[in-house]
């Protein structure tokens, strides 16, 4: 028993040291090398989000920013030849529409070879002050001269389109709301004009351009700033579905339809009015169909779902869907 225990003891403990000894050796000298991804290989499945076709309500109004400002000086032309008898008015007078402002004489002959002097009223062509009169006393005109100029005492609100804005309004309006910070309550605007540059004008560098008349009883000053709002209509259960997903937005545009294998179909739609956002289909698609959620290549040269510099979807660790940018 005694050489039992002076034998056997000492070859188990100089056993577990010389395992310690080779763990501490591989741990040392030869690392676990963990197995590198091949970088030219994807890590996730790239994937293309897709959206069910839905009913909403879209309504298509329009917000721009806009500048309340007088309306611009008429003229007062006078309709005959001769030479002013007399001036009725001051500059910086208030008048009426009609009121009097010069007083023209012509002069006629008579067969027997006298003359007389034929009195011909140019009067103001509204209401306002009087702002501008470059005429004299015994100055004279030519039919069409401009004796004078009123400033009415109305305003009006103005702003500018973009382009593109244009296709929202599948119809022309006739009024807008305004809301002026810090003034009076939202009005309407009516009278509303929608203006755009000719080719060759002086204004062609500029856009289109919205205007409408400020109600009577509003007070206002020019130089104010205001909030046009313009409604577009407004479209209540119908088929919904993002702008993202839609080639074109005006009239006509085209989907991509995602079909029971798996595989998209691009699929030609009639649009009506959108937000911004969601757009409006009239005809083309029906309730629970599935199309994709952004064009492809909307996001980036590789296109949807498939990583490029702009952007990319693929599918996360844990089964989401992750969009971001990826350089490739």
């Amino acid at each position: 028993m005694g050489v039992w225990r002076t034998w056997v003891f000492p070859i188990i403990r100089i056993l577990i040291f010389a395992a310690i000894a080779a763990a501490l050796v591989k741990v040392a000298f030869f690392p676990e090398v963990s197995e590198v991804p091949d970088p030219a290989e994807p890590g996730a499945v790239i994937v293309e989000p897709q959206i069910m076709v839905e009913r909403g309500t879209v309504s298509n109004d329009i917000q721009l920013s806009g500048m309340v400002a007088a309306d611009a000086a008429l003229p007062a032309k006078s309709t005959a030849e001769g030479k002013i008898r007399s001036i009725k008015v001051g500059q910086g007078q208030s008048v009426a529409e009609g009121d009097v402002l010069v007083v023209v004489w012509t002069e006629m002959l008579r067969d027997n070879g006298t003359s007389w002097f034929k009195e011909t009223l140019v009067t103001a062509p509204s209401a306002g002050v009087v702002s501008s009169l470059p005429m004299v006393v015994n100055q004279y005109v030519s039919v069409g001269d401009i004796v004078a100029q009123v400033a009415p005492s109305s305003y009006h609100v103005s702003g500018s389109l973009q382009p593109e804005q244009l296709y929202r309004l599948l119809e022309q309006p006739t009024e807008a709301t305004i809301t002026i910070p810090n003034g009076p309550a939202p009005f309407t605007c009516t009278g509303l004009t929608i203006s755009t540059p000719l080719a060759g004008g002086d204004d062609g560098a500029n856009g289109p351009s919205i205007t409408c008349r400020v109600p009577g009883d509003v007070r206002v000053f020019p130089g104010l700033m205001a909030e046009i709002t313009v409604a577009g209509g407004i479209a209540e259960d119908v088929l919904v579905v993002p702008t993202t997903a839609v080639e074109g937005l005006a009239e006509f545009g085209n989907v991509y339809l995602v079909l029971p294998d798996g595989t998209t179909e691009l699929r030609p739609v009639v649009l009506g009015i959108n937000d911004g956002v969601m757009v409006e289909i009239v005809e083309g698609l029906e309730q629970g169909d599935m199309i994709l959620q952004f064009i492809p290549g909307a996001l980036g040269d590789g296109g949807v779902g498939f990583p490029g510099p702009g952007g990319g979807c693929y599918e996360g660790p844990t089964g989401e869907i992750v969009c971001e940018d990826v350089v490739r």
